[in-house]
């Protein structure tokens, strides 16, 4: 049975989608990844020109926009107008520690201001692994009280959790961790699912550095979309971008609603100059985002399969009203 959503929640994943109901998002929120992309002498209004640059050529061809609010207005506003703008919450990095990572948050951002810039979602990024103990509650916590902010705001809310290890004598780019990693994916997504987020940004549940096989990519992808309880996207993590290729054809065959993806498209344009950037995105950068676009046109799982509209009735408004606490 589909859940039914609030006319706000509607409109807005509607916005962030195609005629679908598919996701096909450009993701440019980096902030600390992508300092170190450019010049160390670049200043705040060089990396804001750069970010609206590539945003304002690739924007048209994809549904939806993710961007930061420190360097993302200039993007947002050079967006037109017929696209979702997606807005992060969050600091970049985390607090805490390498092994006890917290949510780090903007001072004076929040819910309501990125509903009162006009974007058309919120996302949030957390590190999370689903064995941490009372790190993993605080998080599910912090999770549940930005959803009710967004319930109160009527807005979607998107969530990206990033594994990582909890064992400092494990890296996360390791043989061991690679062989938990599945586990730690699906079990993230059944967790979060039911925590009031309406979409999930996931990384690919496999690493395919240590595990080549796509018909075990296609199992694992599959087991995430039985766990995941709302609609689940998939994210680049930096890859190159026929490795992201394979990835959302695997993932979007498997259940996944789309790709929200950033460096795996546009990475090389950044230290290119103005004019050979602009050549670039025209060329390679639609090139990408058309590819990708089809893919996920032709096999990615509508989100409509988890969400109804709101119903109509004379006093629909007062229903609403309710819904939303006012």
């Amino acid at each position: 049975m589909r859940d039914m959503l609030t006319p706000g929640k509607w409109r807005g994943l509607k916005a962030c989608s195609s005629d679908s109901y598919t996701f096909s998002i450009l993701a440019f929120d980096q902030r600390g990844n992508y300092r170190i992309m450019l010049p160390e002498d670049a200043t705040f209004a060089q990396a804001s020109q750069i970010k609206a640059e590539v945003v304002s050529i690739l924007a048209p061809q994809v549904t939806a926009v993710l961007l930061d609010p420190v360097y993302g207005l200039d993007a947002a506003l050079a967006m037109p107008g017929g696209r979702g703008l997606l807005m992060a919450l969050e600091k970049t990095g985390y607090a805490g520690s390498p092994q006890e990572r917290r949510i780090d948050f903007i001072p004076g951002w929040d819910v309501g201001m990125i509903r009162a810039m006009g974007a058309s979602a919120v996302k949030l990024l957390v590190y999370y692994h689903p064995d941490a103990g009372a790190i993993t509650d605080e998080i599910d916590g912090t999770i549940m009280h930005v959803a009710a902010e967004c319930r109160s705001q009527d807005i979607p809310l998107f969530v990206e959790p990033l594994s990582y290890s909890i064992n400092a004598g494990v890296k996360a780019d390791s043989a061991e961790f690679a062989a938990d990693r599945p586990r730690i994916v699906r079990e993230t997504a059944y967790r979060l699912s039911r925590l009031g987020v309406d979409v999930l940004k996931l990384e690919f549940p496999v690493n395919v550095a240590h595990d080549a096989d796509e018909s075990v990519w296609r199992s694992t992808c599959e087991a995430v979309s039985k766990a995941s309880s709302v609609p689940w996207t998939l994210l680049s993590a930096g890859v190159n971008f026929d490795a992201y290729t394979r990835q959302v054809t695997v993932a979007c065959k498997a259940g996944a609603s789309g790709f929200v993806g950033g460096r795996a498209i546009w990475k090389e344009a950044i230290p290119l100059s103005p004019e050979a950037r602009a050549t670039f995105l025209n060329d390679e950068g639609a090139r990408r985002v058309e590819r990708l676009r089809k893919i996920v046109e032709r096999d990615a799982r509508p989100w409509t399969d988890f969400y109804a509209p709101p119903g109509n009735s004379e006093n629909w408004h007062e229903i609403y009203r309710n819904e939303i606490g006012r």
